[in-house]
């Protein structure tokens, strides 16, 4: 942390955009590419044998959502250093946010393995049927969906609060905050999956335009070096590169 906070505001803002970036590409990988591909909608036993004749895919889509949950930390973490001289209430609160959404997304991968594994040992040990371990793996994979699924509701929570400290912040396009508070509203929607599933065109629309322009900045432009020194300094921060005697 002493590190992190010892860097440039511009450095913190180019590794932020960065490990945004990179999340939601492993992220996106595991649980959508992968996971689609092995899926086989309303066919449990064409599914079941493409986890198993798959399972490296299976594995590497573990992985990559795995190396997703800790690129979320890091990224929230730089944030929560970027944003904090804003109003460190509410930043705070994004990071509770973002723990909470971790912890969903961690889960997520494990129940996402989870089908392979019962069918490995149902296979080791006969001791269910073809039937009973493809019906186990299907509950598996509806879990899979349940944690997701909640996952986004904080994720939306997170954007939401992100996305009013930047509108608020004198360093970053405002633009970008009115765009990410937008996103997380949708993304909240999934407390609710069916009603969400009919504005998933919306949300990801808003996604899109929030999600990615956002991280580009980020890792291209940065921040506003001196405005962010000036807020930081305005709320009571050491700005960054002076000495802890002023």
């Amino acid at each position: 942390m002493k590190r992190i906070s010892e860097m440039s505001p511009r450095f913190k803002a180019r590794l932020a955009g960065a490990f945004e970036l990179l999340e939601g590409s492993t992220s996106t990988i595991g649980q959508v590419v992968i996971l689609g591909r092995l899926v086989i909608a309303g066919d449990a036993a064409a599914t079941a044998a493409n986890l198993v004749g798959h399972q490296r895919l299976v594995w590497l889509g573990f992985a990559s959502s795995l190396a997703g949950v800790a690129l979320h930390l890091a990224w929230a973490l730089l944030m929560y250093e970027l944003l904090k001289p804003v109003d460190r209430t509410v930043a705070r609160l994004s990071v509770f946010a973002v723990l909470v959404c971790c912890a969903l997304q961690a889960l997520a991968a494990v129940l996402f393995v989870a089908p392979l594994v019962v069918l490995n040992a149902a296979n080791a040990a006969s001791a269910f049927t073809p039937q009973q371990s493809q019906a186990l793996m299907q509950v598996f994979f509806r879990l899979n969906g349940y944690a997701f699924d909640a996952d986004l509701v904080f994720f939306g929570l997170w954007c939401f609060l992100t996305g009013s400290l930047i509108f608020k912040s004198t360093f970053l396009p405002r633009v970008f905050g009115v765009l990410l508070m937008l996103d997380g509203l949708g993304w909240m929607t999934y407390i609710a999956p069916p009603f969400a599933v009919h504005l998933f065109p919306v949300i990801a629309a808003v996604s899109g335009l929030a999600e990615l322009p956002l991280p580009l900045w980020l890792l291209i432009v940065g921040v506003n070096a001196e405005r962010w020194n000036e807020q930081a300094a305005a709320a009571g921060g050491r700005p960054a590169g002076s000495s802890p005697t002023g």
